[in-house]
């Protein structure tokens, strides 16, 4: 029986019709304003939800001639033969003092923007109470560790020998980078650290392409912390016509499953928000136009981009006079073009998010830092080989981004580039890093690695004695 309606209880029921109406309206509110926030893009800028316990490391007690007593060597050595004619280098070197123990970096370009082996060895070497901030804890016994930090400088070692012009850097007679290299294989395989995982829970810093080069396949099993893949294979440019990479790359020495991509050290000032001023141009590159292998789409972009309007294309090196116009050019330009040189990436993409200009990435194959944590496509302009080397196309798709997108992409630019950050403010990078910064976020992509680590090691040792079981390429 339905329950008659009077005078009397009608207030009630028009109170608790409108209660109903107002709960309706207020339920289908939030399954629209869920609906659309699962719709539209729900990736922030920066993740922080990665590890929030940190990671266990300990460093292996290699000799110091192998780390900073290289840093030694390298000060006392003759300048570095392939840029001896360039008045522009600061050639001078630093009044060490006898005691110095740990030695600043090289300023010299070409081998500064592989410096993160420095910084992250410095924030181990920094006493535990100024490393608060730090996501790796240094521990002092290797069964308490997640994973075995190698401090070997192997990019500072690779680039003395390559500056030393004497041709050798390939073989290994003479070689002194290789005779390195040995030693410090030599002394970790004899470990029992080494040992009981065959290397896969050892961490090295390889950020020149050409770093460890004779013996990668003695550590390909390890983790290793790299600005890309392209010095781990060999490109036949022809199979490729020079305009990218083949879909397919063979190999067995490097994964994004088990390694770690990083950020080259930036060689340009930071640009604050705040300091940005109107820019003239639309887009900017400035660096060599003919390289090798995949590289070789750069000299028909710069053909294709050298007479547009609006376009600025320079060739030059990054000495004193290069740094000063690449300062001007990234900070009056709208966008950085960053295509592929000898190897997918450059320090050029990390110098333009410092200069808050707008990165313009051709590479169908690039690897970036931090992936999962940083999302490139917010503030970053991806084009495809094929669109890149189409006449017209890519002043044109630029051209199509107004003012206020751009406002955007650079906003959302400036919230990350605290995250390419290696430089903690010393001199000699001892003391407390950024808590946002490089290093930090290196370790916390190490630490995704470990359950996969301690994963492969216990299928390794369940393996038969004398069973064989081929390296497998782990490309995904």
């Amino acid at each position: 029986m339905v329950p008659k309606i009077t005078s009397s209880t009608r207030p009630l029921f028009s109170i608790s019709c409108l209660f109903l109406s107002f709960s309706f309206v207020f339920v289908v509110s939030l399954l629209f304003f869920f609906s659309n926030s699962l719709i539209s893009d729900p990736n922030p800028r920066i993740s922080h939800n990665t590890f929030q316990n940190g990671i266990n490391v300990f460093v292996a007690e290699l000799p110091r001639s192998l780390n900073y007593g290289l840093l030694e060597k390298y000060w006392s050595s003759s300048p570095d033969s392939r840029i001896p004619s360039d008045p522009d280098h600061p050639t001078q070197k630093p009044n060490l003092p006898r005691t110095a123990k740990y030695p600043p970096y090289p300023e010299n370009p070409l081998i500064k923007q592989y410096s993160a082996e420095y910084w992250i060895m410095g924030d181990l070497e920094t006493p535990p109470e100024k490393r608060i901030g730090s996501f790796a804890k240094r521990v002092f016994s290797e069964s308490d560790a997640d994973v075995v930090f190698v401090p070997f400088f192997a990019t500072l070692s690779a680039e003395m020998e390559l500056g030393n012009g004497k041709g050798s850097f390939r073989k290994k007679s003479g070689n002194e980078d290789y005779q390195r290299q040995r030693q410090v294989l030599d002394f970790v395989k004899n470990t029992q650290a080494w040992k009981r995982s065959n290397g896969r829970d050892h961490v090295f810093v390889l950020t020149d392409p050409v770093a460890m080069w004779h013996v990668r396949e003695e550590i390909a099993l390890s983790i290793l912390l790299v600005v890309d893949f392209g010095g781990w294979f060999r490109q036949d440019s022809k199979s490729s016509n020079g305009s990218s990479l083949p879909e397919r790359i063979e190999h067995t020495q490097v994964s994004v499953i088990k390694d770690v991509i990083v950020p080259y050290t930036h060689l340009l000032p930071r640009l604050d928000l705040s300091q940005n001023k109107r820019r003239h141009s639309l887009l900017y590159f400035k660096g060599a136009k003919h390289r090798h292998r995949g590289g070789l789409i750069r000299e028909k972009l710069w053909d294709l981009l050298v007479d547009e309007h609006g376009v600025v294309m320079e060739e030059g090196f990054p000495n004193a006079t290069g740094r000063e116009q690449s300062i001007r050019g990234m900070r009056n330009s709208e966008f950085c073009l960053h295509p592929a040189g000898d190897t997918p990436t450059s320090c050029r993409l990390f110098d333009a998010i410092q200069s808050l200009c707008i990165p313009v990435i051709v590479s169908d194959t690039i690897e970036l830092p931090y992936e999962g944590i940083i999302y490139y496509s917010e503030f970053s302009v991806f084009v495809s080989v094929s669109d890149a080397l189409t006449p017209k196309w890519l002043a044109d798709h630029l051209r199509r981004f107004t003012e206020r997108d751009k406002e955007t992409l650079r906003s959302r630019m400036a919230k990350v580039q605290r995250v390419f950050v290696y430089d903690n403010g010393k001199a000699n990078g001892i003391g407390p890093v950024q808590v946002d910064g490089a290093v930090n976020h290196i370790w916390k992509k190490v630490r995704e690695k470990v359950p996969m680590v301690k994963e492969a090691v216990i299928r390794e040792r369940r393996k038969p004695a004398g069973a064989l079981v081929p390296l497998r390429c782990q490309c995904i």
